[in-house]
């Protein structure tokens, strides 16, 4: 019987024999087996990639228990991680240290930086960490470049306005969907469980100082629908105070500030939850166990009225005060 093998199956294949590491291979395999028709004709081929699988998986549990630093894997800060990616020279490094205090590699020529170097802005009270990352071409990618990607919240492209966005675009968006790496209305990324592989990806657009009349507005027009885009020039500054606001817009997190009873709120470090998050997710960020005592709740925000009474289902807004009445 003909395997009948898909073209996600083979945009699969193509990924595990250009992936440069064990953890690669693995996340590639893994996909070949989540796409793979499943009827008779596959068995034997199911068989072998499990078996590869297998093997591969071994090999990076001995590669972990000697202890190798794996130079791509980012810790996780503040309230999510963007990672960012972009050809040579599109302005990524500027971004950083723009926006927050890391010494990232600000130079004219290509591949100056070589591994991740990430940084920590804050926008009104929220740490948001921005991770830079080595350039991809056409022809390279830097080894363990896709598991950082694959751990990070967001993804942000970063475009060059002045010099060939499209074609920019199409190696950044090779790269991703290659990988199953972006996730959006045209590109779904699942493993073979059904978990989400992929991540939400938005576009900065750099040296807008640089750019033509209206080349953002053409970018904006033809890849608007599928990514939200930004304009920014790290040299003139445009665009750069609204980039916080964007980023957190982006990561689609709330603030709520915690009024212990009988005391003023503390407006200085707010708690960040996902958007749609509710009274009760606000208990369980505060201390999981003492969640399952809450009484009850008041809440200082908007739809209500100051000091009214939530219940636990009741879904929170950005910038909410809520006080906690537990038994």
């Amino acid at each position: 019987m003909p395997a009948n093998l898909t073209p996600e199956y083979f945009k699969a294949e193509r990924w595990y024999r250009s992936a440069a590491s064990t953890e690669e291979k693995i996340l590639a395999l893994e996909r070949m087996l989540a796409v793979m028709p499943k009827h008779k004709g596959t068995d034997h081929l199911k068989a072998d990639l499990r078996h590869k699988l297998s093997k591969l998986k071994e090999a990076a549990t001995k590669k972990k228990g000697g202890k190798q630093q794996d130079v791509f894997h980012v810790p996780r800060g503040g309230s999510g991680q963007i990672a960012l990616i972009g050809t040579p020279n599109s302005g990524k490094s500027s971004i950083v240290a723009a926006l927050t205090n890391a010494k990232a590699n600000v130079a004219e020529f290509p591949f100056a930086t070589s591994v991740p170097v990430p940084g920590m802005m804050t926008f009104e009270g929220v740490a948001i960490q921005i991770v830079d990352m080595p350039p991809v071409t056409a022809e390279f990618v830097a080894p363990g470049q896709v598991g950082t990607y694959r751990n990070c919240d967001l993804i942000g492209i970063v475009i060059d306005l002045s010099a060939e966005p499209v074609e920019q675009m199409r190696v950044v968006l090779d790269f991703l969907e290659s990988r199953s790496l972006l996730m959006d209305r045209e590109t779904p990324a699942v493993d073979e469980h059904g978990n989400l592989l992929g991540k939400r990806v938005f576009v900065i657009c750099t040296k807008a100082d640089l750019a033509s009349e209206g080349a953002f507005e053409k970018f904006r027009d033809k890849w608007g629908k599928r990514f939200e885009a930004v304009k920014v020039s790290a040299e003139t500054g445009e665009g750069m105070e609204e980039l916080g606001g964007f980023l957190f817009k982006q990561l689609r997190i709330i603030r709520i500030y915690a009024k212990p009873p009988g005391k003023k709120p503390d407006m200085d470090d707010p708690f960040t939850l996902p958007a749609g998050s509710t009274v009760m997710d606000m208990a369980e960020a505060i201390h999981r166990e003492l969640a399952e005592k809450l009484r009850f709740a008041r809440i200082w925000g908007t739809g209500v009225y100051d000091g009214q009474n939530a219940q636990r289902n009741h879904v929170l807004c950005d910038r909410d005060i809520i006080e906690l009445h537990f038994n």
